[in-house]
């Protein structure tokens, strides 16, 4: 069973890749002219299929990087890199305007029936930051409880997305524009700091073999 410090790195890790926060603005311009039922639909599908392809990335990511013939560790320097590309992205507020042009493009493409699934599960909740750094911890959690904590955080992380999409309207007015990008802006220097360390840890894997 991986230790305290471990569990919750990987919690911190996942939450901050996806930044549940960062998704309720979105969440809202995503589902305007919803009402309430309706928008909760659309975050209960959302996070079930989120859910799901993470869990999936939990449970066989060894796997799927032996099918492509990648290590673990050429894959855990890549993926810090793109998560320290990611937290650069948060710090500097470039990942904010990336988004809001993904919702936009689906609102106009009059999606709205398909939101739940795209973009609002894939690539908004389970994005490429947030599938990558599960692969990643994926390789510490080898033993059969040590992969079923890993799924239970990421369970963890989506309930507490769920709840963000939930309470999307008081939380955007309570942070406000400053708030958020003060708490964007935390979280980015976090991800850095933990990107940094999956690329030593990789290195140190690569040389090691």
């Amino acid at each position: 069973m991986p230790n305290y410090d471990s569990l919750f790195n990987a919690f911190l890790t996942i939450l901050v890749t996806i930044d549940p926060p960062g998704l309720a603005p979105l969440f809202l311009g995503i589902t305007r002219g919803m009402n309430r039922v309706e928008r909760t639909q659309v975050s209960v599908r959302a996070s079930l299929i989120a859910f799901g392809v993470m869990a999936l990335f939990a449970i066989a990511g060894a796997a799927i990087l032996t099918m492509f013939g990648i290590t673990l560790p050429a894959f855990r320097i890549a993926g810090g890199f793109l998560l320290f590309y990611i937290a650069f992205e948060m710090i500097f507020e470039k990942r904010q305007d990336r988004k809001e042009k993904t919702a936009d493009v689906a609102i106009t493409k009059d999606l709205i029936h398909n939101i739940a699934a795209f973009p609002l599960a894939i690539p908004l909740i389970a994005g490429p930051g947030a599938i990558s750094a599960t692969v990643l911890l994926s390789g510490s959690f080898h033993e059969p409880i040590a992969k079923a904590a890993l799924v239970g955080i990421i369970a963890v992380c989506i309930l507490l997305t769920y709840l963000v999409f939930l309470l999307a309207e008081r939380i955007d007015g309570i942070l406000g524009a400053t708030g958020r990008s003060i708490l964007t802006r935390l979280l980015g220097v976090l991800l850095a700091a933990l990107a940094v360390q999956f690329v030593a840890d990789g290195i140190k894997a690569l040389a090691a073999a």
